[in-house]
């Protein structure tokens, strides 16, 4: 099993959780050519080309705009089949952040995902409401859970490589 991490904006730093756990075997990061200025047709693009690597199954670790990139990509490839799971991590409301270097993700897809997918929410983070973060999942056909107050669930948050999420990433990945 391969596990692709895929970071949000700006990429995530060397104490966020998702690059803690790329050192262990089997993660691997999807790199994108541009972290501050993230496009997302080239961020799809990206997300192609590291899945067509091999014909193991993967499961995408995605976090923030990563979570949307999943939904993009899943709208619009033709290999959706190869993804066993997905686990979407503290989603931004991009409906509620104008944000001019995310100009290319308005509009983004909001469809139903075609692969098993695990939505992890924070009750206090300041990106995305639980609520949205519920509507969201529905939207995606995600099951839910609030993981209690971790703001935006990254660096700042203090968590460490995360013991928590990789427990529940092991056990909806057994179960999907």
């Amino acid at each position: 099993m391969r596990y692709l991490t895929l970071p949000g904006w700006h990429g995530s730093g060397p104490q966020h959780w998702q690059t803690l756990w790329e050192q262990q075997p089997g993660f691997r990061r999807v790199q994108q050519h541009d972290w501050e200025q993230p496009l997302r047709g080239d961020w799809m693009m990206q997300l192609e080309e590291q899945l067509l690597q091999s014909d193991e199954p993967v499961v995408l670790v995605a976090h923030s705009l990563g979570c949307w990139l999943v939904a993009a990509w899943a709208g619009h490839s033709q290999n959706v089949a190869r993804v066993r799971a997905a686990l979407l991590v503290a989603p931004p409301d991009l409906q509620q952040q104008p944000i001019p270097q995310l100009h290319s993700w308005k509009g983004s897809d909001t469809q139903r995902l075609p692969f098993a997918s695990l939505l992890l929410a924070s009750s206090n983070d300041p990106f995305c409401t639980l609520a949205r973060s519920r509507e969201l999942a529905r939207q995606w056909g995600c099951q839910w859970q609030d993981v209690g107050a971790l703001g935006h669930v990254n660096a700042d948050s203090g968590l460490g490589d995360w013991p928590q999420g990789r427990l529940l990433l092991r056990e909806w990945v057994a179960a999907a």
